[in-house]
């Protein structure tokens, strides 16, 4: 398989750079007032891929940091996955064109799988379902709802639409430092031909290194976020070892 994929993670609300824990918006801190100059960062230290979201749009149903997201792009040269809000044909295009590489489908994923199906179809490539998990059932609406569907189940629905990738997130672990749930990430990937990403709960080099085990080979990526603003994880370190471990599986 191909090397495994390492996002860095904005989260914007209000057009600043936050982390929240577990979803909740009233547990939000502030790491960078300006979004831009903290995707520069990540690209300065190597990082080929940038994970947004748009935290306001996941609960309003439509883009509410444009603006930041403007200044992400205009800053930097590196490929832009982008979720939060992306509910009809109307935002997937404005994305796309405005230069984001894929956007992210999450709650319009569960509401109209036809949805997804026609975007996939008009972007082959440049769509990817989010599926954030909160007891192996899916969550809608910003995390606020849980809906009745199985997180894999929801993963299965997409196989013969295009979808290029699946992100699944285990919400109990997002942004408390607890270590990827990998077992949930690894069953979800074996069920599903779609390439999956995992995230959620990314907290230091240990968690790098077990996801370059043999089980997790069936994975294409992960999601890190408040490890790396807090210093637990060097940027440098965790993608020196993905290309060590890479190139030892070449060799």
């Amino acid at each position: 398989m191909a090397s495994l994929i390492l996002f860095p993670a904005i989260d914007l609300k209000s057009g600043e750079c936050v982390r929240l824990v577990r979803g909740d918006m009233t547990q939000a801190t502030v790491f960078n007032a300006d979004p831009a100059a903290q995707a520069r960062i990540f690209q300065e230290r190597g990082f080929e891929w940038l994970h947004l979201v748009d935290l306001d749009g996941a609960f309003a149903g439509k883009p509410m940091n444009a603006g930041a997201v403007d200044r992400i792009l205009a800053s930097v040269s590196m490929k832009v996955q982008l979720g939060g809000g992306v509910r009809d044909m109307k935002t997937v295009a404005g994305w796309l064109e405005k230069g984001v590489a894929r956007v992210i489908i999450g709650t319009a994923a569960v509401e109209d799988p036809g949805f997804v199906r026609e975007a996939s179809r008009l972007y082959p490539g440049r769509v990817a379902v989010g599926i954030d998990a909160r007891d192996g059932r899916v969550a809608v609406d910003g995390w606020a709802r849980t809906s009745d569907v199985a997180a894999v189940d929801l993963g299965r629905r997409f196989e013969d639409a295009g979808v290029a990738a699946l992100i699944y997130t285990d919400i109990s672990r997002d942004g408390v430092m607890q270590g990827l749930n990998v077992a949930a990430t690894v069953a979800l990937a074996e069920a599903v031909a779609t390439p999956v990403i995992a995230s959620g709960g990314l907290a230091s080099i240990e968690d790098i290194r077990r996801l370059l085990e043999p089980d997790c080979r069936p994975l294409a990526g992960a999601i890190t976020g408040r490890a790396l603003y807090d210093g637990r994880l060097d940027a440098r370190e965790a993608l020196a070892l993905i290309r060590s471990a890479e190139s030892l599986r070449a060799s």
